[in-house]
């Protein structure tokens, strides 16, 4: 397959691999909520692929291998070095002869009869590695992402599954790096304490974080940053529109939706006001979303959820849009976003 642009990279940590700054999110082409045919998701890895996109984000969890399987059949026609590859270890696989696939299961409406079970031990980490090379049919994954630990996913069961990891876990993917079986390690989560632990552990090289920088909020400059900068590990960010409200806006006829649910109204009121500003400057909103957290030279990568190949479009017509530096510090102005955030064209 024919590359047709290029891209920015940005190093991960401090190995040698070099990440996209726009990535491809697998989760909608896992079947996130809806059904998306394989054409569609050819289609839309196809344009990722073609507009300069060279780093590819999955996980067992998105669609129950679906998504590993549609991404692997994609870039198995590609040279190895030509792109950058991440999955996640933590839950096990096991066939369900009546799984309803028909229905969502866990978000996904997917085909694959296949039920998970959540699984940190040193054993399980290297099983469900093993597993996703074979649902993905290649013989490399560059960055293996240790998926949801901690309180935000598993509540009163967090101390069960960290230790779990903590005392087994973390020493597979000890093992897997120091062979170059993977190039990097980190966590794919939705928080950043449990990164803070996990530096306690051991050393990571990144930490995929959905969603806790971004436009709407920036608390992990405080003392995340600094610490992941200490560490040598740098962030890739999903979630950049912050589970879609950040892209749809909340001027339509939609519910916004905030960290997998309806967004509650404090969080609508911030939103609509940095829509003010975007009116003002007749900058689109998803092109600031996405704009924003790169300019902290700690984030590698953004990876939004992309699922057609005009969504891919957009998203890199929004990242090579030029926006005013007097939009962002319009936006700091008025409190909607930290002072001492890094923006695009510099700051206030």
């Amino acid at each position: 397959m024919i590359i047709y642009e290029r891209l920015p990279k940005r190093r991960v940590g401090k190995t040698t691999l070099a990440v996209t700054t726009l990535g491809f999110g697998g989760a909608p082409i896992g079947n996130l909520y809806r059904s998306l045919s394989e054409q569609n998701a050819l289609e839309t890895l196809s344009t990722a692929i073609k507009s300069g996109v060279s780093f590819f984000d999955t996980a067992p969890r998105y669609g129950a291998g679906l998504s590993e399987r549609r991404i692997g059949d994609v870039l198995r026609s590609i040279a190895p070095d030509q792109y950058v590859l991440s999955t996640k270890v933590g839950r096990i696989f096991r066939a369900k002869r009546d799984a309803k696939t028909d229905e969502l299961r866990y978000g996904f409406l997917s085909p694959m009869p296949f039920e998970p079970e959540y699984d940190y031990t040193y054993d399980g980490i290297m099983r469900s590695w093993e597993d996703s090379l074979q649902r993905l049919g290649i013989a490399h994954i560059d960055i293996l992402l240790v998926h949801d630990l901690g309180k935000f996913n598993h509540g009163k069961l967090d101390t069960v599954y960290f230790q779990q990891f903590e005392s087994s876990g973390y020493r597979a993917l000890e093992e897997l790096r120091g062979s170059g079986d993977v190039t990097a390690v980190g966590l794919g989560v939705n928080e950043t304490e449990v990164c803070e632990r996990a530096m306690e552990v051991g050393r990571f090289d990144c930490f995929l974080l959905a969603g806790r920088y971004t436009l709407l909020e920036q608390r992990a400059l405080s003392t995340f940053f600094p610490k992941c900068e200490s560490h040598g590990a740098s962030i890739i960010l999903g979630g950049p529109y912050n589970s879609g409200i950040l892209a749809s806006g909340v001027r339509g006829g939609n519910t916004p939706y905030y960290d997998y649910e309806p967004a509650k109204e404090d969080v609508i009121r911030r939103v609509a006001s940095i829509e003010d500003v975007c009116s003002e400057f007749k900058v689109p909103l998803p092109a600031a979303a996405l704009q924003f957290p790169l300019a902290n030279p700690l984030v590698s990568s953004i990876i939004p959820g992309l699922d057609s190949d005009r969504q891919v479009q957009q998203a890199v017509a929004h990242l090579n849009l030029k926006i005013p530096l007097k939009f962002w510090e319009t936006l700091k102005s008025k409190g909607l976003i930290e002072c001492n955030a890094p923006v695009p064209t510099g700051s206030c």
